[in-house]
């Protein structure tokens, strides 16, 4: 009897002991998520629907953050289109990825592009088993340089061993023809451009359903995917939208439309950085907020066909934009500049099947995001060393991670890397300087939570916070390596 119970005993400690290590084989099996990653230029974070602040209706967008993690403090480190993408797709700042301002051919000599030796989000997926795609924009690759004084060249085709690792490719460099839009596929040559006579967001939207319904093998069956959609608009020309939008805004003033206090309807020619196309362009409002509403109604179209597949609970939907819009706030248009409507950028993560709703303010940047999401998607362990940015994943399971407490602010030009401007968003203050080319400096400072709209300028009222604020940036600069002085 002894032996009995000696042998079952030790069969018992086996059969234990065997489970623990068949547990982790269970979770291997599990379907790894798809991956949908949008996001539309030049969408300013005011123009999400809920949040009430813009005219704008976008139904598809207010659910995913309804049924998502809404980031209410995400911001464009460095506002502009090649800049955020580079962050995106490397983890790292633009002082390290190379992409410091937008790729075009006057700045290929500095190397301000996209390298191949780069490991990219796109490259971790595929490498951990994923079909990877790219639609719309891409706006990272190098055109042939030029000298100056020559025409500079914006577009250019991205050839297959520099798309790192996306198999299915309907993209193009960068040009603003919304209603006439051309495109590279997959197998194109460079001098195989398709063009299309539909609004870009419609036509993207329509590849993106073909692709999803896989009918003609644009991605590998049995393999998740990993979808990444550029969208053009709400980038200039706002004008370049169907008739059908610009109707909900049909006799409604431009004037009456833009409700934040902060909007002046002249040119700002005060400050020392900006676009002041105020004058020319703040009249065509009304076509920006239209295009918000048709990007938001193709969106939907391809959160509709994930349901109808039965595979939208295991695709983790994520909304953003490469930077905001002006639209006349402090008398400015377009992007590139620290204040909110140019510097906030809507971040949601939608996978209700895992995280649970909710509001979440950690003051995340754009290179977090790629190791964020990995870690979201169960790949942590594969989250390259050399990247900056931070896996803020836990943040989804309300588990405690090291919080910063900036975020950076960066604006520079490839051929002068310590030039141009440097600052920094904190809980309570936004703090901006911006240097010219004869090295004078000047100042931005505002009290955010006093003075949401940024209004009011504080600098030079208490030098004790001036100081503080100075010597904070200084050392958030050394830190990160930056030559900016």
């Amino acid at each position: 009897m002894k032996g009995f119970y000696r042998n079952s005993l030790f069969l018992l400690l086996f059969l234990v002991f065997f489970d623990g290590f068949a547990q982790p084989s269970k979770s291997k099996t599990e379907k790894q998520p798809n991956l949908v990653f949008i996001f539309a230029d030049q969408y300013r974070r005011p123009s999400l629907g809920f949040l009430n602040e813009d005219p704008v209706v976008t139904p598809n967008i207010d659910k995913l953050a309804k049924e998502g993690v809404f980031f209410s403090k995400a911001v464009a480190n460095h506002p502009l289109c090649s800049p955020y993408r580079g962050m995106l797709m490397t983890g790292k700042y633009p002082l390290s990825n190379g992409v410091i301002a937008n790729c075009q051919s006057s700045r290929t000599e500095f190397g301000n592009y996209l390298k191949k030796e780069e490991i990219t989000f796109s490259d971790v997926l595929v490498n951990n088993g994923y079909s990877a795609a790219y639609v719309g924009k891409w706006h990272l690759d190098g055109p042939k340089p030029t000298k100056p004084g020559e025409k500079m060249i914006w577009d250019t085709w991205c050839p297959p061993e520099n798309r790192h690792g996306f198999t299915f490719w309907h993209a193009y460099g960068t040009h603003n023809s919304h209603n006439t839009p051309y495109y590279w596929t997959t197998n194109a040559k460079e001098n195989e451009i398709t063009t299309i006579k539909e609004w870009s967001p419609i036509h993207e939207a329509d590849v993106i359903i073909d692709y999803l319904k896989n009918q003609n093998n644009q991605r590998a069956n049995g393999k998740p995917f990993a979808l990444f959609w550029s969208i053009n608009p709400p980038h200039t020309p706002f004008t370049q939208v169907p008739d059908k939008y610009k109707k909900q805004y049909e006799g409604r003033d431009y004037k009456e439309l833009l409700n934040r206090p902060n909007v002046q309807f002249t040119n700002n020619k005060e400050l020392k950085r900006g676009d002041r196309g105020v004058d020319a362009r703040l009249h065509q409002a009304p076509d920006y907020f239209a295009s918000v509403n048709g990007v938001d109604e193709q969106i939907g179209r391809v959160m509709q066909q994930l349901k109808d597949m039965g595979i939208y609970d295991n695709t983790i939907i994520v909304f953003s934009a490469d930077h905001g819009e002006m639209l006349g706030s402090q008398g400015l248009m377009h992007k590139n500049v620290w204040f909110r409507e140019s510097y906030e950028i809507p971040f949601i993560v939608h996978y209700p099947k895992k995280v649970k709703p909710k509001n979440e303010d950690l003051l995340i940047s754009v290179p977090d995001y790629m190791p964020t999401l990995l870690g979201l998607m169960g790949l942590s362990h594969q989250i390259p060393k050399t990247i900056e940015g931070k896996d803020f994943s836990n943040v989804f399971y309300n588990k405690s991670v090291i919080r910063p407490d900036k975020q950076l602010y960066f604006g520079s030009e490839p051929e002068n890397p310590s030039s141009g401007t440097r600052g920094f968003r904190s809980a309570d203050y936004t703090f901006a300087v911006v240097k010219d080319e004869k090295g004078s400096k000047f100042y931005y400072l505002y009290n955010d939570k006093k003075d949401p709209y940024q209004m009011t300028n504080l600098w030079g009222i208490d030098k004790d916070v001036d100081k503080k604020m100075e010597r904070e940036l200084g050392v958030f600069l050394r830190q990160m390596k930056d030559p900016w002085k």
